[in-house]
């Protein structure tokens, strides 16, 4: 049966079938979670949009849906982040309606929004609110449709707070993102690793002994500081939160202003969720051959039309998912993966293994969404359900062989009582 899809390489969907089942070795939580569903069939009949980073982690996410009998259609959430393989497979080998090509212009971007909102969906899953302000601008007629939305991101929760906040939220949103069997693992370790790795793929750099600044030590900044360190690099941390900075000097790392640090880093990393952290006067200060790189979720973080302007030339792809900025003064800047996501434009992604728990939780809230819609009271911003948490925890300890303690009888009258001291 045909399905509307739109996917840049059809006859790569064997290679695609084969990563996408080489992750679900990894992500044993959300295939307990898939057999579960096709037989209770929660899902079924519902139709979902989702807009999330293309990869073979997803496509086991978009599986696991099917199998609770959603109609799920999908669209990329970054136009680099794209797996063209993985897309294919999904329209062929799993009937699953895909809207993504790897490096599609921002006119192909928001078709492929609207392609998925075309499918009328009645729960979205998001990763940055791309379907959600879609929702509350030019398709805001198919907002009453909408039970609830998941957003998979800091930056995507960031913006849903700021829209309840003024009181424009439309519908109820559960923040994956703040979930601690997501942040507390995806962000930290999963960030962490795929953007080193991203790094090393794009440049082949020796990380040993070299200056990293990381801007940011968010859950993604704290992460990618203690891998870099990990690897022997030096690293500065820059921050703009007094505690967060405080974090980060007590966990050993230098902190610095940006200003300060653009002398001397040899790779800068940003993950802040903000615009324009690295900018021209950073720029003017950094030393030949300086790497720059993004792993926050917008490409605004590094002001990429400052330094355009300040280069006497520019060469692109240099060296894959690299370019090279030549300023006035010879010295070279060297932009990685055109200041998009370096862990998903340069390399894979998160580990399946970490993304296993981020993508049971989510699927764990599209079916407690439908089970519980009395608790979604009103157009708000919610947490995860503490069951699905616990649940999801409980899970991943299992899948790795791991068992801990419980509490006695004893135990438990002692934590609810308050007559017994010393």
């Amino acid at each position: 049966m045909s399905i509307k899809h739109d996917v840049a390489r059809p006859e790569l969907a064997g290679d695609g079938k084969k990563r996408i089942l080489w992750a679900a070795n990894d992500m044993p939580v959300l295939n307990l979670i898939a057999e579960r569903f096709r037989k209770e069939q929660p899902l079924k009949g519902v139709r979902m949009g989702c807009c999330m980073h293309v990869t073979a982690e997803t496509a086991n996410l978009m599986r696991t849906l099917k199998d609770g009998g959603a109609e799920p259609a999908l669209c990329a959430s970054n136009p680099l982040s794209t797996q063209d393989d993985v897309a294919a497979s999904l329209v062929t080998d799993f009937g699953i309606p895909v809207f993504a090509r790897r490096g599609e212009d921002v006119k192909t971007f928001y078709a492929h929004l609207n392609a998925v909102l075309d499918a009328q969906p009645s729960i979205t899953m998001d990763d940055g609110a791309d379907l959600v302000n879609l929702l509350h601008g030019p398709r805001k007629s198919d907002a009453s449709r909408i039970k609830a939305s998941m957003e998979e991101t800091t930056t995507g929760v960031i913006r849903l707070r700021a829209m309840e906040k003024a009181g424009e939220l439309k519908f109820p949103v559960i923040a994956v993102n703040d979930a601690d069997t997501k942040h507390l693992f995806d962000n930290r370790y999963g960030t962490g690793q795929s953007t080193l790795d991203g790094i090393v793929r794009a440049t082949d750099t020796l990380l040993a002994g070299a200056q990293v600044v990381v801007a940011g030590y968010g859950w993604c900044g704290r992460g990618t500081a203690e891998r870099a360190r990990g690897m022997g690099a030096i690293v500065t941390v820059t921050e703009i939160n007094p505690l967060k900075a405080l974090e980060a000097a007590m966990d050993g790392f230098r902190v610095c202003p940006m200003e300060q640090a653009a002398a001397y880093g040899d790779v800068f990393i940003t993950v802040t969720g903000n615009k324009h952290v690295l900018r021209k006067e950073h720029f003017a200060r950094m030393r030949d051959g300086a790497k720059i790189c993004n792993s926050g979720h917008f490409d605004v973080e590094i002001d990429i039309p400052a330094l355009t302007a300040l280069a006497k030339n520019v060469r692109e792809e240099v060296r894959r998912n690299v370019d090279e900025f030549t300023l006035a003064d010879g010295r070279r800047i060297f932009l990685l993966a055109k200041g998009r996501l370096v862990n998903l434009s340069a390399a894979e992604g998160h580990p399946a293994c970490v993304m296993d728990m981020s993508f049971a939780t989510q699927a764990l809230a599209a079916e407690w969404v439908l089970k519980n819609p009395t608790q979604l009271t009103g157009p708000r911003v919610f947490d995860v359900a503490h069951e699905i948490e616990d649940w999801v925890a409980k899970l991943k300890l299992h899948s790795m062989h791991l068992t801990i303690d419980t509490l006695t009888d004893d135990q438990v009258k002692y934590l609810a009582s308050y007559n017994e001291g010393t």
